[in-house]
């Protein structure tokens, strides 16, 4: 279990990452981090689970129209 701080920066509340986390979830200063809610609370990930969606429905059109796709690459 990790500990992270919540800290105050103008009118908003922060959750600042240790350097072992912030290595452990692979961000650097920039990247964005998704509060992902479940049974247990909220699970902090560096993935976005909206973007996961979008990427698996377009696998699945990659996969139905593959001779399409190949035809517009030539």
């Amino acid at each position: 279990m990790m500990k992270f701080k919540v800290a105050q920066v103008g009118n908003s509340l922060c959750l600042m990452l240790s350097k072992e986390a912030a290595n452990k979830l692979k961000v650097v200063k920039g990247d964005e981090v998704f509060g992902i809610e479940t049974e247990d609370g909220y699970r902090v990930s560096p993935y976005d689970p909206a973007f996961e969606r979008q990427m698996d429905a377009a696998r699945k059109v990659m996969k139905k129209r593959r001779n399409v796709l190949r035809e517009l690459a030539k």
